[in-house]
């Protein structure tokens, strides 16, 4: 039996033929920078703390200083993507917001708010390691030509869980990608490792190129600091006056061992609710 033709049919086949070829020749969108924000939610800071540091996150993406430097770049828009992390026993990264691009003043305010919207974990443990390694492969799932691309760490203690440090960070380099760094120095007594920390991460985590890191010693320093921090990056060069710190050619500090074991390992995972962030600083 033959079948009366259809001819409607083959436009409709040669649309989505179209369509197919299209979507798989379809070009990575082209940014300045891929950046992903890797954030520390180790029980060893307190939720008082963590809500400080979400907020810097905040409210930089909400200042129209990150909305400049967005638009001064040679293609004016970046990628980004913000990770919480904390302990490799268990594994714990979560991404926040995922790949998000921004070119507007309207996009990087509505990055903001996602962010401002979610919840904040607290897991025990801190593996440096393990965010580096999995903010690297996150960067393979960007579908983005980025000029450079970088790993920003803000953390509050050294690695001392998952694998060497090192290894993850020269990985890193040799994939290309930048390492940055936020330690987080408050004036703890009870907590010796603070007075060290930036050598650490100066030494240890940081590295490629132009990588830099600025500590934050203050409250009052998180949102300032996390701010200029965002806009360097953006920038990719320093700017007169940044208290920034450089990665050192020869380390002086112990990479390999850590006694920084401050996180309560019986502590499960807990989420702040989330109508406490974004309501002042």
């Amino acid at each position: 039996m033959r079948y009366p033709k259809a001819p409607w049919l083959v436009p409709i086949a040669a649309m989505g033929l179209l369509t197919c070829v299209s979507a798989w020749h379809r070009a990575p969108v082209e940014v300045d920078l891929a950046l992903v924000l890797a954030v520390d939610v180790s029980t060893s800071m307190d939720p008082g703390e963590q809500h400080l540091q979400r907020q810097g996150y905040v409210e930089a993406f909400r200042s129209p200083m990150i909305h400049q430097a967005i638009h001064g770049g040679l293609v004016g828009r970046i990628a980004v993507a913000y990770v919480e992390w904390a302990g490799a026993h268990p594994r714990f990264q979560n991404v926040v917001v995922s790949w998000t691009i921004l070119e507007s003043p309207e996009d990087s305010l509505s990055f903001a708010d996602q962010l401002a919207r979610a919840p904040i974990y607290r897991v025990a443990g801190t593996s440096i390691s393990e965010a580096i390694d999995f903010s690297l492969a996150l960067m393979g799932s960007s579908h983005v030509l980025a000029a450079r691309r970088v790993i920003d760490i803000s953390g509050d203690g050294s690695n001392n869980q998952g694998p060497l440090i090192t290894e993850m960070r020269d990985k890193a380099i040799a994939h290309g990608v930048t390492i940055n760094g936020l330690p987080i120095m408050l004036r703890d007594p009870e907590r010796r490792e603070n007075a060290t920390l930036d050598a650490y991460y100066r030494d240890c985590v940081i590295g490629g190129a132009n990588a830099f890191m600025i500590p934050v010693r203050e409250r009052s320093q998180f949102l300032t600091e996390t701010r200029a921090k965002i806009a360097r990056e953006i920038a990719g060069g320093p700017e007169p006056g940044w208290p920034v710190q450089t990665a050192r050619t020869v380390p002086l500090t112990d990479c390999d061992t850590s006694e920084s074991l401050w996180d309560d390992p019986g502590l499960e995972p807990h989420a702040f609710p989330r109508h406490e962030v974004g309501k002042d600083l």
